[in-house]
């Protein structure tokens, strides 16, 4: 069976629709920025139908820039900076956690509501399933990370220090920029969809892959 035309019944151009997206999604723009910069270039549509497309088509782009890039992910060598930081979602108090490689990509990027021993082994499968095992695991001082790595076996390969995990905190600056033009979140599904389509696309343009947009308007 051929795969369904994902365009199908929308009166914008498939690269209009993808440079809204790409716009909302890597700048800290709000929706009605977006709005605006397209209404400049001559494009005519709400920030509410950008709303739409970025929540429709936002899976799919990243997950486009995942495929391009994960067959080349894999290597046990890897050194992954492991790192969670705090998200309010209607004033609760949730966890990102995100796994960073050596050369600052977003590996992944799990949302849990504690950060203890079970929400660290699931973020720490959920990142090993997709990408292997990393000859060293690079965290905080955070206990839970220990027990998680000791419950799978990879204990002697975590590595703790005071500077040594800048890479990952460091690579939490684009999201919080993002995060405060969205002023914040409003679910945990919505955080964790975001957070994932958000570190597809930063790594796409960090790492100088040719571009998925070439039209210019």
């Amino acid at each position: 069976m051929t795969k369904s035309y994902p365009f199908k019944g929308f009166q914008s151009s498939p690269e209009i629709i993808r440079l809204a997206v790409m716009l909302y999604i890597r700048f800290p723009l709000s929706l009605r920025n977006v709005e605006d910069m397209l209404h400049e270039r001559g494009v005519e549509i709400s920030h509410e139908t950008v709303r739409f497309w970025w929540r429709r088509f936002g899976p799919m782009f990243a997950s486009e820039i995942r495929k391009r890039r994960i067959e080349g992910m894999r290597s046990s060598q890897w050194r992954w900076h492991l790192d969670e930081m705090f998200v309010k979602i209607n004033g609760e108090r949730h966890y990102l956690w995100r796994a960073v490689d050596h050369e600052g990509e977003v590996l992944e990027s799990f949302v849990t509501k504690t950060r203890d021993k079970k929400a660290a082994l699931k973020f720490l499968r959920k990142l090993m399933k997709r990408h292997g095992r990393p000859h060293v695991f690079v965290t905080d001082k955070l206990r839970s990370y220990g027990a998680a790595l000791r419950e799978i076996g990879v204990a002697d390969r975590q590595e703790t220090g005071r500077w040594l995990n800048n890479r990952a905190e460091n690579s939490h600056l684009p999201f919080r920029r993002r995060e405060r033009a969205m002023l914040r979140f409003r679910r945990m599904r919505s955080l964790q969809k975001f957070a994932s389509v958000h570190s597809s696309v930063h790594n796409h343009f960090q790492s100088g892959t040719p571009p998925l947009l070439t039209t210019k308007l």
